[in-house]
């Protein structure tokens, strides 16, 4: 394959941003066209779900950065809605049919829909600066009964703006504690002991199973069996990648779009796509500490994923393998998490500090006696040394064979 003259960028996320800054940095001096779905450039998401619902920081403070400078043609307000690998088109929502040589899927995921009908108001996601705008108005003012369904990273950090705004707040987690999956038993109680010192209700191994109410949600049904009143309500159930526009493409979906270990898109065949990358948090990806691919929805991924994937696709004969060393972070009840690696896949954790008094953990990871994660709260100087042995695990593994 020829270097791309005419690239594409669908996702006006961070990822597609950093890869469009990635390609005119690496020297593309082509046609560069930027496509999102809201009517708006890209944006910062962390913030959504801590900062911005208390104030500290504002919608024009969520700003990526300027984008002129980059010659970019920008569509924003139009989403895409079909990919003709075939014919190297991508179809709008208005009709419009744009042609690339080159393809960088960026197109990130939304929250996991309910899954039937809902109240007219009161019940919240956290996606778009508009949830975000949505959730903030109804925790200001009066007292309200937060009910969150979902304890994940986005559950947890709006339960503890909620209880630091002075809502009383019930978190039903479908784990045995929040977070347990995502960071072990012994992070997952430390943080659980957080929410509770805080006020914060806890049903733990329980589903939302209805959400009641016809103009204002009035509460929730757990497990078919417990009724709780709440005037309002996040889900946080999960996220769903946007692959819907890629259906009938031939690109392989498998609850993300798979990429090779180049960040190229793979086809239904498994056979790699050198004129289709993708970065952030639609793909699925293969990585040296785990067993199968994996989906990172972490801000540090979407930027050094952009950065790979740009490079590849200008590069395709001398591809560089996509190898982070993971990294996300919380901040819960004034407490700073900092995490690296991958915790998740862990068959052991050893606990190196643990000081409810002064709010302070640290733990590291192993899977067959390696180091694959460590996580610490209250403790970040801590977190650079594991960063720099995992990084020098990764160094050590030779990349897979980069076949075209």
């Amino acid at each position: 394959m020829h270097r791309p003259r005419n690239i594409l960028i669908v996702g006006a996320s961070l990822a597609g941003l950093r890869a469009a800054e990635a390609l005119r940095a690496a020297g593309h001096r082509g046609h560069l066209t930027l496509v999102g779905a809201e009517n708006r450039p890209p944006y910062d998401r962390p913030p959504l779900s801590k900062e911005f619902l208390t104030g500290e920081r504002t919608p024009e403070s969520l700003s990526l950065g300027p984008t002129a400078h980059l010659g970019l043609t920008e569509r924003y307000g139009h989403p895409a809605v079909h990919l003709d690998t075939a014919g190297r088109e991508v179809h709008l929502d208005d009709g419009s049919v744009l042609a690339y040589d080159g393809l960088v899927i960026a197109t990130g995921a939304g929250p996991r829909p309910w899954p039937g009908p809902l109240p007219a108001t009161g019940v919240h996601t956290i996606r778009t600066l508009e949830d975000a705008r949505a959730l903030k108005d109804a925790l200001t003012g009066a007292r309200r009964h937060l009910l969150v369904a979902g304890a994940g990273f986005i559950g947890c950090e709006v339960a503890s703006v909620a209880r630091g705004l002075g809502h009383d707040v019930t978190l039903v987690s479908s784990e045995p504690l929040p977070l347990s999956g995502a960071t072990g038993d012994e992070a997952a109680g430390f943080l659980t002991r957080l929410h509770h010192d805080a006020g914060v209700e806890i049903l733990t191994r329980s589903t939302v199973t209805a959400v009641h109410g016809r103009t204002r949600v009035t509460g929730v049904t757990v497990d078919n069996a417990t009724d709780i009143s709440a005037d309002t309500a996040l889900l946080a159930l999960g996220a769903r990648p946007h692959t819907d526009w890629l259906d009938g493409s031939g690109l392989r979906l498998e609850r993300g779009l798979l990429t090779d270990e180049y960040t190229r898109a793979l086809d239904t065949h498994g056979r790699p796509r050198s004129d289709i990358v993708a970065a952030g948090d639609i793909t699925r990806f293969p990585h040296p500490h785990t067993p199968g691919p994996i989906s990172l929805g972490h801000w540090s991924n979407a930027v050094e994923q952009a950065r790979c994937a740009a490079h590849n696709l200008l590069h395709p004969r001398r591809p560089t393998p996509y190898r982070p060393v993971a990294s996300f972070w919380s901040t819960q009840y004034g407490v700073r998490f900092r995490a690296v690696g991958l915790p998740r896949y862990a068959d052991h954790a050893e606990i190196r500090e643990l000081d409810h008094d002064k709010r302070r953990l640290e733990v590291a990871y192993y899977r067959r006696g390696h180091l694959v994660g460590a996580l610490t709260a209250g403790r970040a100087a801590r977190v650079t040394a594991y960063r720099s042995e995992l990084a020098r695990s990764l160094a050590g593994i030779a990349p897979l064979p980069a076949a075209s």
